[in-house]
């Protein structure tokens, strides 16, 4: 038996219930999305895609090219994991919206 039938309102409780799931949802695959863009950013680096790890490595001050390079990838990720999650939630399949 569903937790959400269709034929009836929700109460405010499911539904609060069920706004913290999809903020979960949500939190979650932004982190997913997060952790990937580091991965690549670190994969990058390493690999020496383009001179890049040796250029980091002789820099005076490589914790700034890293950030450079990492924050920006990790928060394109963690947005293309977080608007895809949005496309993604069940909420017309829960209360028949």
């Amino acid at each position: 038996m569903s937790a959400y039938p269709l034929h009836k309102e929700a109460t405010p409780a499911e539904l609060r219930r069920d706004h913290w799931q999809m903020l979960g949802f949500l939190v979650m695959n932004a982190a997913m999305g997060i952790l990937a863009g580091i991965g690549v950013s670190a994969a990058l680096i390493w690999l020496d895609v383009g001179g890049l790890g040796e250029r980091i490595a002789h820099a005076a001050n490589p914790f700034l090219p890293v950030l450079l390079i990492t924050a920006p990838l990790a928060l394109t990720f963690g947005a293309a994991a977080t608007a895809s999650a949005v496309m993604m939630m069940p909420y017309k399949k829960k209360f028949g919206r």
